[in-house]
């Protein structure tokens, strides 16, 4: 069964409640992210996704995640000041999340998608299409650039 995620409420940067089909229309790449990680360079990468797709109605929902490694240590702002000023990127944050043991949204539902089960790591994607549909999960290891994520990305732009 397909996971859908409209009715997802979050919390966004300024502490206010969002809901994930406030992006309805739009393909989004959701994303928990983390500033001492080895996978932090993919920052660059998901901003350049921003800026190829971002025009054709694709945005990355980044959230930052403290869970892994204690390696998203840093306050909502100076987490964005360390992206924008190292990476040049300007995505959307939101409020810290858990993503594994006691999770938060949006990680309660979206590790229920298959494969189900707790995010691995630092940087693990979902991709969610126009409908609020989860399409896909890419482990961390899976850049940015990569051809299974970008190929994806255009078809769900293209559906």
């Amino acid at each position: 069964m397909a996971i859908n995620v409209s009715d997802v409420a979050v919390r966004d940067a300024k502490g206010g409640e969002r809901k994930l089909g406030d992006w309805t229309g739009q393909v989004l790449l959701i994303v928990n992210v983390a500033s001492r990680c080895g996978f932090t360079r993919q920052y660059a990468g998901l901003q350049a996704l921003q800026d190829n797709y971002g025009p054709q109605g694709f945005a990355v929902l980044g959230f930052p995640c403290n869970d892994f490694g204690a390696q998203e240590p840093g306050s909502l702002e100076e987490i964005q000041q360390f992206c924008l000023l190292t990476y040049g990127a300007n995505f959307e944050l939101f409020d810290k999340v858990h993503a594994t043991g006691a999770k938060t949204e949006p990680y309660t539902t979206l590790t229920q998608t298959e494969p189900a089960g707790d995010v691995a790591w630092n940087f693990e994607k979902f991709l969610i299409g126009k409908d609020g549909t989860v399409l896909a999960r890419f482990k961390s290891g899976v850049a940015p650039d990569a051809g299974e994520l970008t190929a994806a990305i255009e078809t769900a732009l293209a559906a």
